[in-house]
């Protein structure tokens, strides 16, 4: 059994690597500074399940924070930092780009330095499908990802960079996994699934920015976490396209919201964001042949699920914001 810095751990995906990596019996040391970029009571809830692991040791911290960080990892021995903070969403960036440089870039940084200063094999950076904007589909890892359309986009690559370096000047191993629109249970508040059946199940009219037509390679978390594991094989420097490799449209959602809910939607259109991307495709190949995975749930599977998991969990999902 192995021991990984998991950051990030109470955000969406960071959780549903954490608890994985618990399940199969390893030891996760969590960070996360549980900043309310949105509603914190979601992230209370994925905490709240880490833990009741006994593998599970939290600490409330910013990976801005050097010196806090530095504590942990000399405190712990780690065979893998999997690093899921982030300052996430697209429109957000534009507003407040300064955040997500400190966080992306700079806490990034902060976790290599702290991986060549205590000898950590292997390092695994989340970043975004957000980089290959204006690309070809399907999105090959190939491509030449140098125009982001976004502060985040920036950021991420910004952090993809400094990785390289890292493995570069210092021979740490290093996986960068690229997420395609990530949704399943207790997902984020700021991203359409979650916000679609919230106000189907409130009555309220759904903002849809742009006509619906844009379509996205939704990749539910469960698989999007597997393959997350899967790269913290030693693998050199690589970065992997982690997708469902099937885009859908916002129409398509609607209408599994619609079909699960049991509820018809009315739609308030909004302007097209230009820092939206049109449309994402995700090629997997070399996930397959790399890690040895592909997706296991399908599109309505997943948003059945979701539906299913937001009734269940009602009482207190009514009350979050978005």
């Amino acid at each position: 059994m192995k021991t990984f810095l998991v950051t990030g751990c109470a955000g969406f995906i960071g959780w549903k690597v954490s608890e994985k990596l618990l399940q199969q019996g390893h030891t996760v040391i969590g960070v996360d500074n549980i900043n309310p970029y949105y509603d914190v009571r979601v992230k209370e809830y994925r905490l709240s399940g880490l833990k009741k692991y006994d593998g599970f040791v939290f600490y409330q911290l910013d990976i801005e924070d050097f010196p806090s960080l530095r504590e942990v990892f000399q405190k712990h021995t780690f065979d893998c930092v999997i690093n899921e903070a982030a300052r996430a969403g697209v429109r957000y960036s534009i507003e407040n780009p300064h955040v997500y440089f400190t966080t992306n870039v700079m806490g990034t940084l902060n976790l290599l330095e702290l991986c060549k200063e205590n000898n950590v094999p292997k390092f695994v950076l989340a970043s975004t499908s957000s980089l290959y904007a204006g690309q070809k589909m399907p999105f090959k890892e190939d491509l030449p990802v140098n125009t982001p359309i976004s502060p985040y986009a920036s950021s991420k690559k910004s952090a993809e960079v400094l990785s390289y370096t890292y493995h570069y000047l210092y021979g740490i191993d290093v996986s960068v996994v690229r997420y395609f629109t990530v949704y399943g249970p207790a997902g984020r508040p700021d991203m359409s699934v979650f916000r679609f059946i919230k106000w189907a199940l409130e009555g309220k009219p759904l903002e849809v920015f742009g006509d619906g037509s844009q379509s996205r390679d939704f990749t539910y978390v469960d698989d999007i976490a597997t393959g997350t594991i899967l790269a913290t094989k030693p693998l050199g420097y690589e970065i992997i396209n982690l997708g469902n490799n099937q885009p859908h449209s916002l129409k398509e959602l609607i209408g599994l919201i619609e079909k699960y809910t049991g509820k018809k939607t009315k739609l308030s259109l909004k302007d097209f964001h230009k820092a939206d991307m049109k449309a994402t495709w995700a090629d997997i190949s070399k996930a397959q042949s790399l890690l040895g995975w592909e997706p296991t749930v399908s599109f309505e599977g997943g948003i059945r699920r979701t539906v299913e998991w937001t009734l269940e969990n009602w009482e207190w999902v009514k009350e979050v914001r978005i």
